[in-house]
């Protein structure tokens, strides 16, 4: 099989709707695909999904393993030589899975392709970025980063037009397209963020490089739930907010406090 479309769900049904119609309605004639739908114990009933499309393999956890574990169970029950991690908040236009398709095929010094993703209103959503330094995360979630513009467009790689293709540090996990081989899983010790700029980091260290590539056109409907100007309050309410910052630990933990240079 050519490729495995693994697609997480908690409590996103409508949305995961929207992305299945979107991809059974894509151009991918010629290519050999199934569709994997991880229920991570949402109580979403997705049944009558299951039902709906012939493709689809409908797998329900009975406890949210989250965004990472969910992909690596995915991943563990798929059958294609590439992997596509799609978040349910994703909109398929109809010959963007193909592209990257034949794209990271020709690569084998390529392990991870990512689209260029829009906002809702279609404008550019920035989802290629430099690996962040310790106290990034802080300007991005806080006031503070009212006076680090600098450090926040540098790391949102704000320096170019983004309809190029460019080797980068890292994608955003909203759409992931990755040679199965070159899949070592996501680590399962952050339950929610940072799963994306570590497996992103994996590929580097391996020898292998990840690619923004715009030809491909990906619309995402995100919502930044972690994120609130009452950050002082949200690290005492906001359940994302605090998952936020412990996989931040937990990440510069794991690598250390210097920058990878990938160049």
């Amino acid at each position: 099989m050519d490729l495995s479309i693994i697609i997480v769900n908690y409590k996103s049904r409508e949305k995961t709707k929207v992305c299945l119609d979107s991809i059974f309605k894509a151009d991918l004639e010629g290519v050999e695909y199934e569709v994997i739908l991880i229920d991570n114990n949402s109580g979403d009933n997705l049944e009558d999904l299951d039902s709906e499309y012939s493709k689809l393999k409908l797998i329900k956890n009975d406890k949210n393993l989250g965004m990472g574990g969910g992909n690596n169970l995915g991943v563990k029950n798929s059958k294609g030589e590439y992997v596509l991690i799609l978040n349910p908040d994703t909109e398929i236009k109809r010959d963007s899975i193909k592209k990257m398709f034949e794209y990271i095929k020709n690569r084998e010094d390529v392990a991870i392709v990512g689209p260029k993703l829009l906002n809702t209103d279609l404008s550019l959503q920035y989802s290629c970025a430099y690996f962040p330094r310790p106290w990034t995360p802080i300007f991005r979630r806080t006031f503070v980063g009212m006076f680090f513009e600098r450090h926040l467009n540098w790391f949102l790689m704000k320096d170019f037009s983004h309809n190029e293709e460019r080797e980068v540090d890292w994608l955003m996990g909203s759409c992931l397209f990755i040679r199965a081989r070159d899949f070592r899983g996501f680590d399962e010790r952050y339950f929610m963020y940072f799963e994306d700029i570590d497996i992103c980091r994996q590929a580097w260290e391996s020898g292998k490089k990840v690619v923004y590539y715009p030809d491909s056109v990906i619309i995402h409907h995100h919502a930044r739930e972690s994120a609130n100007k009452r950050w002082y309050l949200d690290v005492f309410k906001n359940k994302l907010m605090r998952e936020h910052l412990k996989s931040w630990y937990k990440y510069f933990k794991k690598w250390g406090l210097s920058r990878f240079n990938n160049k």
